[in-house]
């Protein structure tokens, strides 16, 4: 991580003099630089080279009273903004995070906790469509997690409000979301604890966005759209093991829509050394439409492999993926590889 330069605050400390005066803080940049190479079975692949260059800063400092405050701004592929976010943490009363785009808030944070030696199973260049969970934690929202003395050891409590349209739209300073579509706020509780039991991670969240019963912004649907997820990891050794259910209500009502998405996921990884992991995910989701015959199972698999040298990581993957889309026939049951040269500073 290279330091760029000490920024002072000073300048705030008018807008902050209601909490506390603001000490220096502190202006930090990491990344990465990631090439790859991949090949996808039945689909006309083109160029197989594709290149990363993700950067995040973070902005940080301390008020007097001990309260911290975050700044963090992240750019994925070809400059482009990835996430935002501004975090407060005081002394006995927790985080608050005001978080925008790409999510890591609420039920977000445990779309997919599988172990994997680099990516989730819908993460390589196959595309699976997969459907998992977010909750509110892909738009603007807030939330605040308890601090660490209101809880027992490696427990986690959070609840995050999406005020007015719980929706994927970002907006600036003084800007609003605009149009919803009849979708109105939401809000994710999520917990969790790594200190049951040595290795042993536990989640589990739920989330509920308002949506009007009946005919609204050309779609239909039967109610307020509810989202669930509960799972746990366990490391003994050099072996993580893991499962995890999740659930998404979209109570769409018209004839063809999707009522819900069911997913059951695992995975396994295995730390040979030091530098190098193996790990193996399975991914299958049903997706349940109105006034279908039956439901359709995705099924997604990823046999995966990392060697760190340093700084540098060489990745692999070999993933495949039946009914892709959730759209049945052989001509959706694909296979893909992917390697990837990986430059961390």
């Amino acid at each position: 991580m290279n330091k760029l330069t000490k920024i002072g605050v000073s300048a705030l400390c008018g807008s902050l003099a209601a909490v506390a005066s603001a000490q220096a803080g502190e202006l930090s940049v990491t990344g990465g630089a990631t090439a790859t190479y991949s090949s996808l079975e039945g689909a006309v692949t083109g160029n197989p080279i594709g290149m990363n260059s993700g950067i995040t800063f973070k902005g940080s400092g301390e008020l007097d009273n001990g309260t911290t405050f975050t700044l963090t701004i992240t750019q994925a592929d070809q400059i482009a903004y990835s996430a935002g976010s501004i975090a407060m943490t005081t002394p006995n009363m927790g985080g608050i995070k005001i978080n925008g785009k790409s999510g890591g808030t609420g039920v977000d944070r445990y779309d997919d906790m599988m172990p994997t030696a680099w990516e989730e199973t819908n993460g390589t260049a196959l595309g699976t469509g997969l459907q998992t969970v977010a909750g509110v934690g892909t738009a603007m929202n807030i939330e605040w997690t308890a601090s660490a003395d209101m809880l027992p050891d490696g427990a986690h409590v959070g609840i995050a409000f999406a005020p007015g349209a719980a929706t994927g739209a970002t907006a600036n300073d003084k800007g609003v979301g605009g149009d919803s579509g009849g979708v109105g706020s939401g809000y994710d509780i999520t917990v969790g604890s790594t200190g049951l039991m040595d290795g042993l991670n536990v989640f589990a969240g739920m989330s509920t966005i308002e949506q009007p019963a009946g005919s609204s912004g050309g779609s239909s649907t039967d109610g307020d759209r509810t989202q669930y997820v509960a799972g746990a990891t366990y490391a003994v050794g050099s072996v993580t093991v893991g499962y995890q259910y999740s659930k998404d209500n979209l109570q769409g009502s018209g004839d063809g829509a999707a009522s819900y998405y069911q997913n059951d996921a695992y995975g396994v990884s295995f730390a040979i050394n030091d530098d190098l992991t193996l790990s193996y995910g399975m991914h299958k989701s049903a997706k349940a439409t109105n006034n279908a015959a039956a439901d359709v199972e995705l099924e997604a698999q990823s046999l995966q492999l990392s060697y760190s040298m340093g700084g540098m990581s060489i990745k692999f993957a070999e993933s495949s993926v039946d009914n892709a889309s959730y759209t049945s026939g052989t001509a959706n049951d694909n296979d893909g590889r992917t390697i990837a040269l990986t430059l961390a500073f």
